[in-house]
């Protein structure tokens, strides 16, 4: 199926690998890169492939310890790649599969680890069975290989059941089938551009297994599985009952999602990657009810480590922290899997700006909110999770200090969810305004040839140049704290914290001689100081063994 020459992928055992670092997953800070906004090298206003190569000397010197690539594959491009054509193929957008080859090589060369996206709950409906099953009408076997069922109602013109669409509407579309009549409906759970697959259809199962073994001989370290609790629906496909499911999601166990059987397809798959070196890995995106449920997707024979949402979703507030982090540890610790801790990412609105905001607006909010606070809170919150025990993932421009882009016109948004109804707000376009790089230029230094999304006047002075060297910015903030935290023993891998008497608004805990305090209030706190300074969000005064800390300020010190 691949649209473009292939790169004759090396034996695994010839390719170029990094330095061993035993359970390296168990720590790691993975910086996330969606490359159509990263860096562009040809000009034409999108990122690739090569652009993302360019620029890894500045995700080595930041200190991260792996990227993770959202999708490049051959697509429609209907959901930004996550509807894909071909996965063994890239698509001219991003560059080829030489490009890809070279950016994996140059990684490890530099250090660094490559983790690719994969979609296996559903495929774009221009993935060849997909359109030979449309051509073939029905009765084709190839309508098997995904869910298509005939319609309710006198003549079939109701859907086969009630599921609701993530992106709104209803979960369903009809087909014309090739004589011109009305024909069966197929299930997307997301656009209808990506019909979901039907995982108890061996031939999928070969497929994704057969995938997972091409990028893999490729050289890459490891796959973030997107929409990792999908895949296998309840049996019979039974209605939910009610409207508005998009509210239930992250409540209840619904027959679309987070049924037992994906645990089945996690031990096949996970027998394959252990078949190779390099302490390969695999990252699930898994919207679960509770973070318990989500551990289920990290047994000792399944994945390696899952997405932790319910922390992303957690409110700048001590007491909420303190309750998520402890459920947290203790639902990973019976299943010997580290935990996770993220903030941003490219389907939520970025961390300054939800912190600018009051709580309770969600994960997707529209509103500048007062940038200011938003940006002190995200920069307390930032030290406060790579403080945790476990692993951190970092979202592109949020080392800068990136807020949303709230004010896109509408005729310039290109998220499907922002065309379709109900469902989603569709703002997810706001974080993923490509990044500046330089104070000037015609896209701040992304590219020579503008950029896909109009990025706000004044990105300049958040740009990578502009912050460089600049003591106190967020940049350096972050480079110094990741460096910190590779140089701190008692930093990084565990499964516990010991929590420290503070005030009331005041996260407080010890890792051996390491000690964090983050003050979530709107005053300053006085408290004992806890050893030499090693790093703080905000300045801190110490006068006669106590400390200051400012309002929405995270500070950390060591006894050693």
């Amino acid at each position: 199926m691949s649209q473009q020459p292939s790169a004759a992928p090396a034996p695994a055992s010839a390719v170029a690998t990094v330095s061993e670092r035993h359970d390296w997953w168990r720590d790691a800070v993975i910086y996330q890169v969606y490359p159509r906004s990263f860096a562009d090298s040809n000009g034409d206003g999108m990122g690739d492939l090569e652009g993302v190569r360019t620029r890894l000397p500045y995700l080595r010197d930041l200190g991260v310890d792996a990227v993770w690539l959202s999708p490049f594959y051959a697509s429609p491009q209907a959901d930004a790649g996550y509807d894909v054509a071909d996965y063994r193929a890239v698509d001219p957008m991003f560059g080829t599969l030489l490009d890809a080859d070279a950016l994996i090589r140059d990684a490890h060369a530099l250090g660094l680890r490559i983790i690719v996206d994969l979609v296996p709950n559903h495929s774009s409906d221009q993935y060849d069975w997909f359109r030979r099953a449309l051509a073939e009408g029905p009765g084709s076997p190839l309508r098997d290989r995904y869910h298509f069922r005939p319609g309710k109602g006198k003549n079939g013109e109701l859907p086969p059941n009630d599921w609701e669409s993530i992106f709104g509407g209803p979960a369903w579309t009809r087909v014309t089938e090739p004589d011109g009549t009305p024909g069966e409906w197929y299930l997307h759970l997301f656009a209808p551009e990506q019909p979901d697959f039907n995982w108890e259809h061996p031939a999928v199962g070969d497929e994704f297994r057969s995938i997972l073994r091409f990028w893999l001989d490729m050289g890459v370290d490891g796959f973030r599985i997107d929409v990792a609790h999908g895949m296998v629906k309840a049996e019979g496909l039974p209605d939910v009952g009610s409207h508005e499911q998009l509210r239930l999601l992250g409540n209840d166990v619904m027959p679309f999602f987070d049924q037992d059987g994906v645990h089945v397809i996690y031990r096949q798959w996970r027998r394959i990657l252990d078949e190779y070196g390099g302490e390969r890995i695999f990252v699930a995106e898994a919207w679960t009810p509770t973070v318990e449920r989500t551990a289920h997707y990290v047994r000792p024979d399944e994945l390696h480590q899952a997405f932790n949402f319910q922390y992303l979703g957690t409110h700048w507030d001590a007491e909420e922290l303190r309750t998520v982090i402890d459920r947290t540890l203790d639902a990973m610790r019976p299943v010997g899997a580290p935990a996770t801790w993220v903030l941003s990412n490219h389907d939520v609105t970025r961390h300054a700006t939800r912190f600018a905001n009051p709580a309770g607006l969600g994960t997707q909010i529209r509103l500048a909110g007062d940038r200011e606070l938003g940006l002190r809170r995200a920069r307390a919150a930032t030290l406060l999770m790579l403080a945790l025990p476990g692993s951190a993932y970092v979202y592109q421009g949020e080392e800068l200090g990136l807020p949303d882009v709230v004010d896109l016109p509408d005729e310039v948004r290109q998220d499907p969810a922002y065309f379709r109804g109900a469902g989603q707000d569709g703002f997810r376009d706001g974080c993923r305004v490509p990044i500046p790089w330089t104070r000037e230029g015609s896209s701040y230094g992304f590219g020579a040839g503008g950029s896909w999304l109009p990025q706000p006047a004044g990105w300049g002075e958040l740009s990578v140049e502009a912050q460089t060297g600049e003591p106190g910015s967020t940049l350096e903030l972050y480079r110094e704290a990741l460096a910190v935290r590779r140089s701190t023993a008692d930093l990084g891998a565990g499964d516990a914290v010991e929590w420290l008497r503070a005030p009331e608004g005041v996260v407080a805990f010890r890792r051996g001689d390491f000690v964090c305090v983050a003050n979530t209030t709107g005053e300053s706190v006085a408290l004992p100081a806890h050893g030499r300074v090693l790093l703080a969000s905000g300045e801190i005064t110490e006068t006669s063994g106590e400390a200051k800390v400012p309002a929405d300020t995270t500070v950390w010190w060591t006894r050693a």
